[in-house]
């Protein structure tokens, strides 16, 4: 007869990190992945477990079977949203222990989880417990609720949409250095309106998107070209006075987000949008800039603690 398995609260707190991590990345918002966790741990509480023999295992099984019903969800809402969506961005450590895979930190960056949002619920599902949190095809598919065979070719139609569509040159872990020079570059440029500057560290087909959800004001559309964003950047430093904000008043930290070295524009000390940028050959290739407030709560909430 199997034994009923029980779980402290402390127990959980000290599985939450993880179960943080899936969550975050199949749904990529912070906030919907700590109400996630915390409706997993009260489904889990009211459970029955005569037959558990994994807590990890179930707990990870509540996790995704509730981002997927999100997922499904949220679909319609993504279609509606105002002008580019992007993930939600969350602080992270600048310098990862060695224990982290170079996986599992790729696969938090905000350039990465747009990827995902090409996969269906279920391939997203599969790819990342098979290929970031190194589950087996037979504990995915008690997961999913289907088979191993299944799982496979989930995992496989998710991967070859990755790699299709990922960076060809990526940098190096010992070249973090010189991706933090060059957000240094960018924000010093930025700040002084130095087109040349902006020049030097942007890649000629450099992207920009810019999300402020219909709530704040933000670009609609992406823009490409080094010149275009170029152009965007020092517009919005020329016409920021005339909407009653002194450039004396903006502010820059730079911070580490999504594992790569990113930046918080403040105003009069408040957080107003984090930039976040992606590196290839050195020169920065994309930049995204979040500014619907209701996606900045989280991160700011992670600077005041």
């Amino acid at each position: 007869m199997m034994m009923s398995v029980t779980m402290s609260a402390d127990d959980f707190e000290s599985r939450r990190p993880r179960l943080f991590a899936v969550a975050y990345r199949m749904l990529g918002s912070a906030s919907e992945a700590e109400d996630v966790v915390q409706d997993a741990w009260l489904r889990y509480a009211a459970a029955p477990r005569d037959d558990v023999r994994s807590q990890d295992a179930f707990l990870t099984t509540i996790v995704t079977r509730l981002c997927l019903d999100r997922l499904k969800s949220a679909r319609v809402t993504r279609e509606q949203y105002i002008g580019p969506w992007l993930p939600e961005p969350v602080l992270t450590d600048a310098r990862p222990g060695p224990e982290q895979s170079a996986e599992l930190a790729e696969s938090l960056s905000l350039a990465f989880m747009l990827l995902l949002e090409t996969l269906s619920p279920d391939e997203r599902a599969a790819f990342l417990l098979r290929e970031i949190f190194e589950y087996e095809y037979s504990e995915i598919a008690k997961i999913l609720d289907t088979t191993p065979a299944n799982c496979r070719q989930l995992f496989h139609r998710a991967r070859a949409r990755i790699d299709e569509r990922r960076p060809r040159f990526r940098f190096a872990e010992d070249e973090a250095r010189q991706k933090r020079e060059l957000v240094d570059r960018f924000v010093a440029a930025f700040r002084d309106g130095d087109a040349d500057g902006l020049t030097k560290v942007l890649a000629e087909d450099v992207g920009f998107w810019s999300d402020g959800g219909g709530k704040v004001a933000a670009a609609r559309r992406p823009l490409n070209g080094r010149a275009e964003v170029i152009n965007l950047l020092l517009g919005i430093r020329r016409t920021a006075p005339s909407y009653g904000v002194p450039l004396d008043a903006i502010t820059f930290d730079i911070v580490d987000v999504n594992g790569e070295p990113g930046a918080a524009l403040r105003i009069y000390g408040r957080v107003d949008s984090i930039y976040t940028c992606s590196f290839e050959r050195g020169t920065i290739t994309a930049v995204r800039v979040v500014r619907n407030p209701d996606k900045l709560q989280y991160i700011v909430k992670q600077m005041d603690t």
